[in-house]
């Protein structure tokens, strides 16, 4: 498949003036209406989900780790204990605005089937993933001879979480795939800062550290 222009990616992103907030959080925040109806799958300790309750969002999370629940708890976020690959069946269909896997996707084991899914419980769904087609996961590869490591893959091989890795550039592919609707895309780079918008697919797939897509449902036909 040759990549094409096919999204609409975001312009930027409003600075977070504390600090307190990582990149990839504030670029999903600025992608959901306020007042919307969000869930947050692998949500983690909760870092994302209180970010959108600040900004009048209701947001509901699953988290697989017990660790995790009882600290999203302890903020007094919804959250319970759930699994992305067995547990997204039992949702009905367009429970939500939004579905937000963030960071969790290389870690699912049926990762095609956890994207359907997304887009069946709900309107829209945001989904941002490490990019494996990094430049630096090349070197890595190409002159170490092992299996890359940096600040968001940072385990060692025989005890990462992680079991499909994917580039923006096959990312991309799966959702043509399965006829999902890219409307907005963006990559960040390794300081955090988006890749310029007018560069092509393969300058995004090289130099993109981590993708961030806002997905909905495709027509009826391809």
């Amino acid at each position: 498949m040759v990549l094409q222009e096919q999204s609409l990616p975001l312009g930027g992103v409003a600075p977070d003036r504390t600090g307190k907030y990582r990149t990839d959080h504030l670029l999903v925040a600025e992608m959901i209406a306020a007042g919307s109806k969000v869930l947050d799958v692998g949500c983690g300790d909760g870092e994302l989900l209180q970010l959108l309750e600040s900004r009048g969002i209701d947001g509901r999370g699953i988290e697989l780790s017990r660790e995790g629940v009882n600290r999203c708890v302890a903020r007094g976020l919804a959250v319970v204990q759930g699994d992305a690959d067995t547990d997204l069946v039992n949702y009905p269909d367009d429970a939500f605005d939004y579905v937000i896997l963030s960071q969790t996707l290389q870690a699912t084991r049926q990762p095609r089937v956890v994207l359907e899914n997304l887009l069946r419980i709900g309107r829209r769904a945001i989904v941002s993933f490490p990019n494996f087609g990094f430049w630096k996961m090349r070197l890595q590869l190409l002159v170490g001879g092992h299996m890359p490591r940096t600040e968001h893959l940072p385990a060692t091989w025989y005890d990462t979480p992680n079991i499909h890795f994917c580039t923006i550039k096959d990312f991309v592919q799966l959702c043509d795939e399965i006829n999902v609707k890219m409307e907005r895309a963006v990559a960040l780079d390794l300081y955090g800062r988006p890749v310029p918008l007018n560069l092509p697919w393969w300058v995004w797939n090289m130099f993109g550290e981590q993708g961030v897509f806002l997905l909905s449902r495709g027509g009826a036909g391809k």
